[in-house]
């Protein structure tokens, strides 16, 4: 080969090498822009992640501040509905009759739930079949001592109970000394009394204030006829009494259309929790009354 022939082949392959090096440079720099971009890309994904407790925490917080609190009374005997009220996916404050067949197992049940438990004690009612009050009632023919022990036994016979409300019992809410009395036994062992309302002239309310206990009472009924689309109706009201008034307590049954309640409860609950948030009577009483519970004699009720 002539020296001229080979400086021009020598020449040639410095020109591809040059050429090779300045696309392996290039081509490092796509691939490091590249890989720079991958970081930055999992970089976002991460903070999205790190951030995503926080945003579960602010939904959280956006929870209506509008509460409900929803009693249901007459569980301890097994009653229709039972089921179906235990089963509804909010919490519940399930009262529960004293010394009936299923009253230790339902509390136990709706305190397993999750659901608040409270005392549905017998009273006398001004007018209605007495054999609806069930045992361990408390009537206006018994002296201060037998009140006592029938608010101190029934409290016993009703596991994890937190409070307290009537059943019937339009007589005897309406009488000061035998109310002083249950309040009395309630504020000793833990308890708050939420009034059902069944009598206007309650004094129920004016006895709590005074005794320095919350004046928790219901506001409307839900099953005072017994049928779904009125059930619905008054859940309808419950959310405007809501709205109105920050919150509201409502009373429905077990028992023969217990069912009916349950399935109308269900049916308005899904269109309401934008509006409200169902809260036990509990909360209601804590967050509205900044109910600290001082029990000065055992009780059963945690």
């Amino acid at each position: 080969m002539s020296t001229s022939s080979f400086n021009k082949l020598h020449h040639g392959w410095r020109n591809i090498a040059a050429a090779g090096l300045a696309l392996t440079v290039a081509l490092s720099g796509q691939t490091a822009f590249a890989d720079g971009e991958r970081s930055l890309a999992a970089e976002r994904v991460f903070n999205e992640q790190a951030e995503q407790p926080a945003a579960d925490k602010r939904q959280s917080d956006m929870k209506p501040d509008k509460k409900v609190a929803i009693i249901i009374d007459d569980f301890g005997n097994g009653q229709g509905g039972t089921e179906e009220m235990l089963s509804l996916p909010i919490k519940l404050t399930v009262a529960i009759m004293p010394f009936l067949p299923t009253s230790k197992a339902d509390a136990e049940l709706a305190h397993k739930q999750g659901h608040d438990v409270i005392v549905h004690m017998p009273m006398e009612p001004k007018q209605g079949n007495p054999k609806w009050l069930g045992p361990g009632a408390i009537t206006s023919n018994m002296s201060n001592e037998e009140i006592r022990q029938r608010v101190e036994e029934a409290i016993d016979n009703v596991p994890y109970a937190v409070g307290m409300n009537n059943h019937m019992g339009s007589k005897i809410t309406g009488d000061e000394r035998i109310m002083s009395i249950v309040l009395e036994v309630c504020r000793e062992r833990g308890l708050f009394f939420v009034d059902s309302k069944t009598n206007y002239h309650s004094v129920v309310g004016k006895l709590a204030v005074q005794m320095g206990m919350p004046p928790v009472a219901n506001n409307i009924f839900l099953d005072d006829r017994h049928t779904v689309s009125h059930v619905s109706k008054q859940m309808k009201a419950v959310e405007t009494w809501a709205s109105e008034h920050q919150n509201c307590v409502t009373i429905g049954h077990v028992g023969v259309q217990g069912k009916k309640t349950a399935e109308a409860i269900r049916q308005s609950i899904t269109g309401m929790q934008n509006s409200v948030s169902f809260v036990g009577i509990s909360d209601l009483v804590r967050d509205i009354w900044d109910w600290k519970p001082a029990p000065i004699l055992p009780s059963n009720n945690n």
